[in-house]
C-alpha cells in the first residue's frame, strides 16, 4: 500500500473528495514526522504506539576491503501495535510445550528518514485489520 492508495481509501469511505484527503493524510503524516523529529512518542489508542529508541555505537564492516567502519549512535523509530492490529501469531514450540501462555512481541524498525514507512503500517492496519 502506498500514500495514494491510503488517500483513495480514506475518499471512497468518508465522501470527501480526493484533494481533502490528500491534504489531511498530508497533514497526518507531517505532524507526526514532526513530533517524531522532536523524540515525542505518538499513541494512538488501540492501534499501537511508535517511539524514538537510541541506538546505540557500532563496528561494521566495508564489504569490499574487509576494513572495520565506526558506526555512529544515532535514533530508531520502532512502531509496537495495538492488541487490535497484532497480527495474529503461533506460539513457539517451546511455549507450546511447557504449557505457558507465550508472550508475543513485535516491532518494526523504522528509519529516521522514511517515516513514511511507518505511516504505511498505520494505515494498513487502520484500513484493513482493525474493526472500525
Amino acid at each position: 500500500m502506498i500514500k495514494l492508495d491510503i488517500i483513495n481509501r480514506i475518499a471512497e469511505r468518508t465522501g470527501v473528495p480526493k484533494l481533502k484527503a490528500e491534504q489531511a493524510v498530508d497533514a497526518l503524516f507531517h505532524s507526526m514526522k514532526e513530533s517524531l523529529a522532536r523524540g515525542d512518542r505518538i499513541e494512538l489508542r488501540g492501534f499501537g504506539v511508535f517511539i524514538v529508541k537510541p541506538r546505540k555505537r557500532g563496528i561494521g564492516r566495508n564489504p569490499r576491503t574487509g576494513e572495520e567502519v565506526a558506526i555512529p549512535s544515532g535514533k530508531t523509530i520502532r512502531f509496537k501495535p495495538g492488541k487490535e492490529c497484532r497480527p495474529a501469531r503461533k506460539p513457539s514450540f517451546r511455549a507450546r510445550s511447557a504449557g505457558a501462555r507465550p508472550v508475543v512481541k513485535f516491532e518494526a524498525r523504522i528509519s529516521e528518514s522514511a517515516v513514511i514507512a511507518g505511516s504505511r503500517i498505520l494505515a494498513s492496519c487502520l484500513i484493513d485489520s482493525c474493526p472500525s
